[in-house]
């Protein structure tokens, strides 16, 4: 494992997958290799490839900082790939798993823009840059923001 995070930290990409791909193969119940190997056929742009593994490392169980990272990024990898709903159902249970992950709301609010869930999407985003943002005048406004997030549609 330590030889593969070496080669991605050098963006040796093919070569990190190739060694997580062995060890897959020496240790195929091990989440944390597989959540590990997900992450390298993303890296390559090979999203199709990754989804098993993003699956089974869940399915296994895996500490929360790589489980919170396996949800956004089997969510995100259902998304490019078309499969919204798959997506949204991810994201989904991450989120009843992980409340406050902001990344993951703000994938989750892509794919509800992909299913056609624009209000809803904005609603999140919205309550999301109210809560995290350390802008001024986000911080000013953070009332306003919150109180129209869930009301973007309605004409007083």
């Amino acid at each position: 494992m330590e030889i593969a995070i070496q080669l991605r930290k050098e963006g040796k990409l093919k070569e990190t997958n190739k060694v997580l791909l062995e060890l897959v193969g020496r240790y195929p119940n091990d989440p944390i290799v597989n959540y590990h190997c997900s992450w390298s056929f993303d890296a390559l742009g090979l999203e199709k490839n990754a989804i098993q593994y993003y699956e089974k490392a869940i399915s296994i169980g895996l500490p929360d900082e790589e489980l919170r990272g396996a949800y956004l990024g089997l969510g995100s990898t259902y998304r490019i790939l078309g499969k919204y709903e798959k997506s949204k159902k991810i994201f989904e249970e991450g989120l009843v798993k992980f409340p406050q992950y902001e990344a993951m709301k703000a994938f989750y609010a892509m794919t509800l823009y992909n299913l056609k869930w624009y209000s809803k999407a904005m609603e999140i985003l919205l309550f999301s840059i109210a809560q995290t943002s350390s802008d001024e005048n986000i911080k000013k406004h953070k009332k306003a923001i919150n109180f129209y997030a869930d009301k973007l549609d309605k004409i007083w």
